[in-house]
C-alpha cells in the first residue's frame, strides 16, 4: 500500500455544470489545470485572476502548488469550480486554527464570499419558446 502524504490538502468545487478536484501541495506557487499550465489552459487573464483570488486573499500564492482536475462546462464555470475547490482546500489546511480567531482563513474567505457555492445553473428550455424565456417574434399581420 502506498504511503499517503499528509501535506496534501484537497477540495472539490462545483460551478454551473463544472466539477473540479483541487489539491494544494506545498511548493512555489505553480498552478496546473488538467496537466497543463494555467496560462495555457485559460487564455483569459481575468479567469486566472478569478481562480487565484482565495490564494491572494490568504497570502498563500507562493506557498502552495495547485493541481486541479476539472471536467464539464465552459471555461468560466471551470474557473469558478477551481476557485471553490481552492477555497475548500485552504479551509482544510487551516482546520486547526479556531474559526473565531481574527486571522483564520475561514473568516477572511467568508467575508469575501468565496465559501458559498454559486448554485445558479442554466434554466431549461420551455415548449413553444426559442430558449428558456425567449418567445418567438410576434407578428400582428
Amino acid at each position: 500500500m502506498a504511503k499517503e502524504n499528509k501535506n496534501i490538502y484537497a477540495g472539490t468545487g462545483h460551478r454551473k455544470s463544472s466539477i473540479a478536484r483541487v489539491k494544494l501541495i506545498p511548493g512555489k506557487g505553480k498552478i496546473s489545470v488538467n496537466g497543463r499550465d494555467v496560462d495555457d489552459y485559460f487564455t483569459n487573464k481575468i479567469l486566472i485572476m478569478d481562480l487565484c483570488q482565495p490564494l491572494d486573499v490568504t497570502n498563500t500564492r507562493e506557498v502552495f502548488d495547485v493541481v486541479a482536475d476539472v471536467r464539464g462546462g465552459g471555461l468560466t464555470g471551470q474557473a469558478g469550480a477551481i476557485r471553490l475547490g481552492i477555497t475548500r482546500a485552504l479551509l482544510e489546511y487551516d482546520s486547526t486554527t479556531p474559526t473565531d480567531s481574527e486571522n483564520s482563513y475561514r473568516k477572511v474567505l467568508k467575508s469575501k464570499g468565496f465559501i458559498t457555492r454559486d448554485s445558479r445553473k442554466k434554466e431549461r428550455k420551455k415548449p413553444g419558446l426559442k430558449k428558456a424565456r425567449r418567445a418567438p417574434q410576434f407578428s400582428k399581420r
